[in-house]
């Protein structure tokens, strides 16, 4: 993966260069948004609702037992906001719509097509990534969005229905209102900001640099998926160390 490196800064760098070109590639970037979000959102929902049920079937019975019931709904809340949101949206994002990228564009690279399209004299950067890195920079914040919302919706239910927890919906809501802020939401939606730049390049650079026939595919696609959730770990440590920092020096909370 690393030794790629270089060649993902620089293919990321000329898709930045060719961002003032976006508005010419409206139509397929917003088919790109489309797909993105007609793929994924019935598995966020699920997957949300049940993220935020199951942290709090983790913490609920062992705060309630210690008298510290009344946080549950802030610990709940502040802990998909800021971290477990913007994570696990990216890895679903990497695993299903990365996928999709690298093989769509490795088949492309395989068949020939992305030459011929340097023979029409229309650049891959602009008529390939440009498109899909615009639109999942788009999506996967506003995915992670949705996220935090339905998986505080997903505690507030469990917290409720669990016999051991009990706690009613209405002070869910308000400990975690009085807890999480909207620096919290924000922490969450940029880190989808960066982790949708990972997704996108990561895929659209092993597409372009496809061998092979449609072994070379399948492995182009499996690298995609990987080395994206690596990067998207590496770099949440990164920036959750660069939030704390800032806090440190009070230029954040």
């Amino acid at each position: 993966m690393f030794q790629n490196i270089g060649e993902i800064v620089l293919l990321f760098w000329q898709t930045i260069r060719a961002l003032p070109l976006t508005w010419r590639q409206r139509a397929k970037v917003f088919d790109q948004f489309f797909e993105i979000g007609n793929a994924s959102l019935l598995m966020v929902t699920v997957l949300s609702f049940f993220i935020g049920g199951v942290l709090t079937l983790q913490t609920g019975p062992t705060m309630v037992e210690r008298g510290l019931g009344n946080y549950v709904g802030g610990i709940v809340g502040f802990s998909v906001a800021r971290e477990l949101a913007p994570i696990m949206m990216a890895i679903l994002i990497a695993g299903r719509i990365g996928s999709a990228m690298a093989a769509e564009i490795g088949s492309m690279r395989v068949y020939q097509e992305i030459d011929a399209l340097r023979t029409m004299n229309i650049n891959p950067v602009h008529y390939l990534v440009l498109p899909r890195l615009v639109a999942i920079t788009v999506a996967l914040p506003m995915l992670v969005t949705f996220s935090i919302l339905v998986a505080w919706l997903g505690g507030a239910v469990v917290a409720r229905l669990t016999a051991e927890i009990d706690i009613p919906i209405q002070s869910f809501f308000e400990n975690l209102k009085a807890m999480v802020e909207l620096e919290d939401i924000a922490h969450g939606i940029f880190k989808g900001f960066c982790f949708a730049w990972i997704v996108g390049i990561v895929a659209c650079h092993q597409g372009l640099i496809t061998r092979g026939g449609p072994r070379g595919i399948g492995r182009s696609v499996t690298k995609a998926v990987v080395n994206a959730i690596v990067l998207i770990v590496i770099s949440d440590f990164a920036l959750t160390r660069f939030f704390v920092v800032l806090s440190s020096f009070g230029i954040l909370k």
